[in-house]
C-alpha cells in the first residue's frame, strides 16, 4: 500500500452506543420461605462511545475500513437480586487534529467537536440505562410487583469526520514549485521528490529544529489556478492550511529564467496562489507569510541580480519577507529557518496579546453596571 493510499483525510462512520439490560421479574423461592419477596434485578447499563484524540496517529484509514462502531449492550437483570453487568464503553481512537460533524446535518452544521489536543475526549453516543427489576417497585402497598422497566436504547448518529493536519508551518505553492525537496533539506522528513507535477499527493510532515525551538513545517500538496472550488484536489489539500500559522510559499525561481521567461513571471505564479487561499477561506489572507525563491542554484551567478531583484521588489512591495534557498546547496536554508522561527515568535505574541485583550473586555462588560 503506497502513502497515497494510507492517507485518509475524510470517513463517514456509524456510531451507536449499547442498550440497556432489561430489568427482571423474580420472586424469591426457598424451602421454609413461605412469603419470598421480589428480587429481580435491574439490567447493566449500555456502553457509552468516547472518540480520544492520539498523536500516534496520522490518518483515518481505520475508520475508512471499519465504519461501523458498536458498544456492547448491557447485560439484563436476574432473580436472587443479580444486577446485570454493565457494557463497556469503546473508546474509538482518532488523529490529533480530526473535527467531527454530524453526518446528517448541514454543510453549515458547526462541529460536534475538535480534537486538537493529544488525551482530548469526547462522549459522541451516551449508553442507555438498565430497567429497574421488580424489587424496585416493592412497596409497603404493593409487596409483589409483577413488573419490571426494559432497558432503556443507546444513543446512535453519523458522524463525518474531517482530519486536518495541526502544523506551525505550511509549505504552498505551485506542483513541482520544490516544496519537497525544500521539507527534506529543512527537516528529518523524506517526502517522495520528482521533477514532475503532482508528485506530491498527500501531506508530509517534518521537524524544523532552530536554536531551542522545535516546530512542525507541513509539505502540502500542489496547489493550481481553480484549487479553491476542487481542482486538482486543492479545496482537499486546502483544508490542512486553516491550522498553520504562518505560511512558506515557495516559488521556483530558477526555472523561468532557464526557459527565458521574464523575471516577474513567478510573481505571477505568487498571485495565482494567493487567490485560491483567499477564495477558499479570507482568514488565510491574513496570514503571516514568507516567500521562499527555490532553485536559484538554475540561475547563472552573474544573473541573480537581474532576475531576482525585480520579483524581490514586487514581493517586498506585498509586505512580504523574502528568502533566496537552493535545496541542492543548502544555500539560504538557515535564513529561511531562522525567518519561520522569528514568524512563529511573532504570530505567538500576536495570539497571545488578542487573548489578553478578550480578557480585558469580558473583566471590563463584567463590572459594567
Amino acid at each position: 500500500m503506497n502513502s497515497s493510499d494510507s492517507f485518509i483525510d475524510e470517513a463517514v462512520i456509524e456510531i451507536a452506543a449499547g442498550h440497556g439490560g432489561n430489568g427482571c421479574v423474580s420472586f424469591r423461592r426457598e424451602k421454609f420461605v413461605p412469603r419470598g419477596g421480589p428480587d429481580g434485578g435491574a439490567g447493566g447499563r449500555g456502553g457509552d462511545v468516547v472518540l480520544i484524540a492520539d498523536l500516534g496517529l496520522s490518518t483515518l484509514l481505520d475508520q475508512r475500513l471499519h465504519p461501523l462502531v458498536r458498544a456492547p449492550d448491557g447485560v439484563h437483570g436476574a432473580g436472587g437480586q443479580r444486577d446485570g453487568r454493565a457494557g463497556d464503553d469503546i473508546e474509538l481512537r482518532l488523529p490529533v487534529g480530526t473535527v467531527v460533524y454530524d453526518a446528517d446535518a448541514g454543510d453549515d452544521a458547526p462541529a460536534i467537536a475538535d480534537l486538537v489536543e493529544h488525551g482530548q475526549r469526547v462522549l459522541v453516543a451516551r449508553g442507555g440505562q438498565g430497567g429497574r427489576g421488580n424489587r424496585s417497585f416493592a412497596t409497603s402497598t404493593r409487596q409483589a410487583p409483577d413488573s419490571a422497566e426494559p432497558g432503556q436504547r443507546g444513543e446512535a448518529c453519523r458522524l463525518r469526520l474531517s482530519l486536518k493536519l495541526l502544523a506551525d508551518v505550511g509549505l504552498v505553492g505551485l506542483p513541482n514549485a520544490g516544496k519537497s525537496t525544500l521539507l527534506r533539506r529543512l527537516s528529518a522528513a523524506r517526502p517522495r521528490v520528482g521533477a514532475y507535477p503532482f508528485t506530491t499527493l498527500v501531506p508530509s510532515l517534518g521537524v524544523v529544529e532552530v536554536d531551542e525551538r522545535r516546530f512542525v513545517a507541513a509539505d502540502l500538496p500542489g496547489l493550481i489556478e481553480g484549487a479553491s472550488h476542487g481542482a486538482g484536489l486543492g479545496d482537499r489539500f486546502l483544508r490542512h492550511v486553516e491550522r498553520t500559522r504562518v505560511l512558506v510559499h515557495v516559488l521556483d525561481a530558477g526555472s523561468p529564467a532557464a526557459h527565458g521567461l521574464p523575471p516577474l513571471a513567478p510573481f505571477h505564479d505568487w498571485e495565482t496562489i494567493r487567490r485560491e487561499l483567499t477564495a477558499y477561506a479570507a482568514a488565510l489572507a491574513e496570514r503571516t507569510e514568507i516567500v521562499a525563491l527555490s532553485k536559484v542554484d538554475l540561475i547563472p551567478a552573474d544573473e541573480r541580480e537581474a532576475r531576482l531583484g525585480p520579483l524581490e521588489a514586487a514581493l517586498r512591495a506585498h509586505g512580504r519577507t523574502v528568502v533566496r534557498v537552493s535545496s541542492p546547496t543548502g544555500e539560504g536554508i538557515d535564513a529561511l529557518r531562522f525567518a519561520m522561527a522569528r514568524a512563529l515568535e511573532t504570530a505567538d505574541a500576536a495570539l497571545l496579546s488578542a487573548h489578553g485583550a478578550r480578557a480585558d473586555t469580558t473583566t471590563t462588560r463584567e463590572a459594567a453596571p
